[in-house]
């Protein structure tokens, strides 16, 4: 059971299936918003990062037309799942687990994202770690990205099980874990790019989750060639980079136009800016993550 994706937010916002759909519209006819429009869709995209879909908080927010008071409920559900590894992780270290749980935003914010078990404690072991994280993964609570051994197809049993990112499942449970500073410039300022773009990026991995995506990622040895994504058609394989700043795609492009790389023949790039297309490389606002999936089958067609 997911909480609100952000098409169930919109609707709880009282926009109508039409103005939804004109989201993927767009993404189809490769057709750039008009400025009223991406304004509109920017602005609720990060009022839904900072709240996240847990019905109560946003219930809160849809009665008061503000964020008053949903921090607090953010916290408390956060504990809740605390409370819940002590009642019901019986036969694992329950410290252990909320330590995991608790180390995924710091992890989130360093440039290298995959998990790191010496993160939660200098001397900690993988072995005493990797039950906790897979009881998280059972329960809900965390999501797991796993890293691909070479980016071609298939992608299952194409993964290095040693290497994995974890998300929060909700990006509004991320933003509630951050420390004081941080939220007063997200709840303020809506600025998620203080966090090294670790926001956006939980909530695409959110964004696929929800649509029944699988979460994969590329970083090859001994080189700073890394996507954060990817996904597939029948036949096609599509890297997704998530960009916090303008900076050039380089790793984006290398995969589309080496010829080492078979299965791909175009990328996806989700960013603060409007659709495009260019050098093989489609260009979506970050609110388009939620629509990939419905994409990719119609342009399939």
């Amino acid at each position: 059971m997911y909480s609100m994706d952000f098409e169930e937010f919109l609707w709880a916002k009282g926009y109508s299936q039409e103005q939804i759909d004109s989201i993927l519209v767009h993404m189809i006819d490769n057709k750039p918003f008009n400025e009223n429009e991406l304004s509109i869709f920017k602005n609720l995209f990060l009022d839904f990062c900072v709240l996240g879909g847990m019905p109560d908080v946003v219930k809160l927010y849809i009665e008061s037309g503000t964020f008053s008071g949903t921090l607090d409920v953010q916290e408390q559900i956060r504990l809740d799942y605390e409370e819940d590894v002590r009642k019901y992780a019986e036969s694992l270290d329950q410290t252990k687990i909320i330590r995991v749980y608790r180390s995924i935003p710091a992890q989130l914010a360093k440039e290298n994202k995959k998990f790191q078990f010496n993160k939660i404690d200098k001397n900690a072991r993988s072995r005493e770690y990797t039950g906790c994280i897979e009881w998280l993964i059972d329960a809900g609570v965390i999501t797991e990205c796993n890293c691909l051994q070479f980016p071609e197809l298939p992608l299952k049993g194409n993964v290095e099980e040693s290497k994995y990112k974890l998300y929060y499942p909700d990006t509004g449970l991320l933003v509630s874990a951050l420390d004081e500073e941080a939220q007063e410039d997200l709840r303020v300022n809506k600025n998620l790019g203080v966090y090294k773009g670790a926001l956006y990026e939980n909530f695409v991995a959110e964004a696929f989750v929800k649509q029944g995506l699988g979460l994969f990622y590329y970083k090859k040895e001994n080189s700073t060639l890394e996507e954060d994504f990817f996904v597939r058609t029948q036949n096609d394989l599509i890297p997704v980079e998530v960009k916090s700043n303008n900076n050039q795609s380089k790793s984006l492009s290398t995969l589309i136009k080496n010829k080492n790389y078979g299965d791909i023949s175009y990328g996806i790039k989700l960013g603060n800016f409007n659709v495009g297309y260019a050098n093989d490389i489609y260009t979506f606002p970050y609110f388009c993550a939620f629509k990939i999936k419905e994409y990719l089958k119609k342009k399939e067609l």
